[in-house]
């Protein structure tokens, strides 16, 4: 696991923003980023029943993150700011949008949403954004398996357009390197809802026919 680059950039107090995908034991990955590089600031979507989602919060916090909640509380975006200019490591889970402000990218041979969020940040703060890869292998020392979590090299900002055309450019590069590690550990990716956009489409047919029935 090549780390040093992410300590030295919070060493040095530059805020490290992570690009992960629901893949392995990301709870794991953001406990070891907690004790190991600094204390993680993410954010978890609410949950029904409340008692669930409380449940997952504590969980969460237990292991030494801060979790923002997606609605009903604060501006998150807001909150995510002030944490990147203070200096924090902010994991977010970004191949799902949650919040329909999300970018269609290309993903496994196929168009689908993600998340603004952790190209948005970068840009707004200058924090280095890191595509973070987790996955399982069995464990060389034996029996049973082990986490693996890889972190990808930076993905800088590009020199021209708009903001949103670089917003699409970095979570494209993000996309694509996710995409590379689904292919490859296929198994890992614990994606339960629609993301491609040809599902979504399919999906909100489906209600549309539902509502006039």
């Amino acid at each position: 696991m090549v780390v040093d680059p992410v300590r030295a950039e919070l060493e040095s107090g530059r805020s490290v923003v992570i690009f992960l995908g629901h893949m392995g034991n990301w709870d794991f990955g953001g406990a070891w980023s907690t004790t190991q590089l600094a204390p993680v600031t993410s954010v978890a979507e609410r949950l029904k029943p409340e008692e669930l989602f409380d449940d997952f919060v504590a969980f969460r916090e237990l292991l030494g993150m801060r979790i923002i909640a997606l609605t009903g509380g604060t501006d998150v975006f807001r909150e995510l700011i002030k944490a990147c200019r203070s200096g924090a490591l902010v994991a977010l889970l970004a191949d799902r949008d949650l919040t329909h402000g999300g970018i269609e990218v290309d993903f496994c041979g196929e168009r689908a949403r993600m998340a603004v969020g952790p190209a948005a940040l970068a840009l707004n703060t200058g924090a280095a954004l890191y595509p973070c890869i987790v996955h399982y292998e069995p464990n060389p020392q034996g029996r049973g398996w082990r986490t693996v979590i890889t972190f990808q090299d930076p993905v800088t900002s590009p020199t021209q357009g708009t903001t949103r055309e670089k917003i699409q450019a970095m979570t494209q590069t993000c996309a694509d390197l996710l995409g590379t590690a689904v292919r490859e550990h296929t198994q890992d990716w614990h994606m339960m809802q629609r993301v491609f956009t040809k599902d979504l489409v399919d999906e909100h047919a489906a209600d549309r026919a539902g509502n006039i029935g």
